[in-house]
């Protein structure tokens, strides 16, 4: 079947203009200043909006003892 009115390349573009996608809105921390994307609490220190949401200590010594039960396993 034969299309009966083509698209022209401009009306197609038109069309596709609104595809663009926008880049990540990128803040820094006001606790320890490292960036990170707006909304969203800092991966490195925890704090969101000047409130301390996660403890990254206890998170790091969580995994940490976690990755030791994992070679002890393996050496067996």
């Amino acid at each position: 079947m034969v299309i009966r009115m083509r698209h022209t390349r401009a009306h197609t573009a038109n069309r596709r203009s609104h595809h663009a996608l926008k880049s990540a809105a990128i803040s820094s921390c006001s606790n320890c200043g490292q960036s990170h994307v707006r909304h969203t609490v800092c991966i490195k220190c925890g704090y969101y909006r000047g409130k301390q949401v996660i403890n990254m200590v206890q998170k790091l010594e969580k995994k940490q003892a976690k990755l030791k039960a994992k070679e002890k396993e393996e050496q067996k």
